[in-house]
């Protein structure tokens, strides 16, 4: 690789909010933005967790800063905002990785729909879609006064066809996705080329809240856990560092002409039909 492609691909003198990031998605997406330069704030409602994160990044000479709050509540996001902004005087990239699911928004196999717990739902609803909406208005503020900055949302394969029994879930990340072109479109319409939104969806991949879905103690594949990777043509699940790729891409100038999209990194789930 040659300096030219390094500098393309570099995320020096930047500054990257990461919503969700004490994650198992959310930290190898930090630890891949610290890798290519960028300064990383770590934003979750567990401080402690956010501080031991950046404690390991600064130990490794990298620049990062651990935020507590809950991506549901602007005044917690708007003090989040001017802690950044203090400490690293811009906000060049937002990753909003916060979100998940609970069992009341899931249909079980012995219930149907008309089981669903509304509340539930609504609350999965707003921790992904408004859970990513929110931290938008509130970070890219910088972003669109320089007019320039980076949006990443993370979607999910449910963003483009529904997945059984999560109801909850598949809805609004088919928001997120809907979200993400409508918001590319409105920044660089309003504020120029230089403030991109996309989105990155995760094929099927382990993490703490989806690993008794998929997995059984012993480690061996449960029947959804089975039936996930049946439509997976790499027949295995993603690695956790296997996003850093996309998101660096899609951070840096090497994608200074992309913006609307929401790319699968999938193992091919996405595309395979099933026969």
């Amino acid at each position: 690789m040659n300096l030219q492609t390094n500098q393309l691909f570099s995320l020096a003198g930047k500054t990257a909010v990461v919503t969700g990031g004490t994650g198992v998605l959310g930290q190898a997406m930090v630890k891949g933005l610290s890798a290519a330069g960028a300064a990383v704030v770590i934003l979750g409602r567990r401080k402690d967790a956010a501080d031991d994160i950046a404690k390991e990044l600064r130990a490794a000479r990298g620049k990062a800063l651990g935020v507590g709050a809950d991506v549901l509540q602007r005044d917690q996001l708007e003090a989040a905002y001017e802690q950044v902004i203090k400490e690293f005087g811009t906000v060049d990239i937002l990753v909003n990785a916060a979100g998940g699911n609970m069992a009341g928004a899931v249909i079980a196999p012995d219930k149907n729909f008309f089981d669903l717990d509304i509340d539930a739902f609504q609350q999965v609803v707003d921790l992904n879609l408004l859970g990513t909406v929110l931290p938008s208005q509130v970070f890219s503020k910088d972003m669109a006064a320089r007019r320039s900055g980076v949006v990443i949302n993370i979607a999910s394969m449910s963003s483009f066809r529904p997945i059984t029994r999560v109801v909850g879930y598949s809805a609004a990340k088919a928001g997120i996705d809907n979200f993400t072109q409508w918001l590319a479109v409105e920044m660089a319409k309003k504020f120029g080329e230089g403030l991109r939104v996309n989105a990155i969806s995760p094929g099927f991949f382990i993490t703490e809240q989806n690993r008794t879905l998929l997995t059984n103690a012993d480690g061996s594949y449960t029947a959804r856990g089975q039936a996930a990777i049946n439509q997976t043509p790499f027949a295995r699940f993603g690695r956790p560092e296997e996003l850093i790729g996309t998101l660096v891409w899609l951070c840096s100038d090497a994608a200074a002409f992309v913006t609307g999209v929401n790319v699968p990194v999938d193992g091919g789930f996405n595309a395979f039909c099933g026969v």
